[in-house]
């Protein structure tokens, strides 16, 4: 099966580069923000274009960048973070799906950010994914079921930006048919898969965090 026209937006979070993230970085573009550049070389990567105002890049990894690698340069005052700047760059080409690794760790206010453009991607019909090799965080919106392919026993949690009803859970081992999740529930929290997970949900919007097991070398 061809995969959707993927670009992966190197973020300056926290990011661990397991086998899972490899596969699901296959047949991607790169685009690096700022300080995204540093994780590049761990994951043999090439971005194409390197994007940001470029305040918490070290004269180290200046140095250390390919001199092949285009240098979009924005003014540190302006309303768009380095990674919103990189997510435009790869709409305009073309992106079918987006990736935003190095998504957690970090500053507070980005890792949220990161969360809610995943978020606003997929209701642009954009297919999203934040990670960090670790952690991941898939969009849910109402009326588009998902299923996500965890190794069993990897935990994960639903998190809704609002209520959320009518939500059926399966591949988990608390399972949930056509339930109703107030806002801020822990209910949702710490659940674990036995396999693929899949989620669907009548109204609301939100996200399923997961932990990934990581597979031994």
């Amino acid at each position: 099966m061809t995969r959707p026209r993927t670009w992966t937006i190197l973020l300056a979070g926290e990011l661990l580069p397991t086998a899972r993230l490899q596969d699901q970085l296959r047949g991607s573009r790169f685009l690096a923000a700022d300080a995204g550049m540093r994780h590049a070389a761990a994951l043999g990567a090439s971005p194409e274009a390197w994007i940001g105002d470029f305040d918490s890049t070290s004269d180290h990894d200046m140095r250390e960048a390919s001199e092949n690698v285009s240098r979009h340069v924005y003014p540190c005052d302006k309303d768009l973070t380095d990674g919103a700047l990189a997510i435009a760059h790869a709409l305009e080409a073309g992106a079918e799906r987006i990736i935003l690794a190095g998504a957690f760790g970090g500053r507070a206010d980005h890792v949220l950010a990161h969360l809610a453009q995943v978020l606003e991607l997929a209701g642009r019909g954009v297919d999203a994914l934040a990670t960090s090799g670790r952690e991941e965080a898939w969009p849910l919106l109402p009326g588009r079921p998902v299923t996500i392919d965890l190794p069993p026993g990897s935990t994960f949690s639903l998190f809704g930006f609002a209520p959320l009803r009518g939500v059926t859970l399966a591949g988990a081992r608390w399972p949930l048919h056509d339930a109703d999740i107030p806002f801020a529930s822990t209910r949702t929290l710490s659940n674990v898969a036995e396999g693929a997970v899949s989620v669907k949900v009548g109204a609301g919007t939100g996200l399923l965090l997961a932990r990934p097991v990581i597979a031994e070398d």
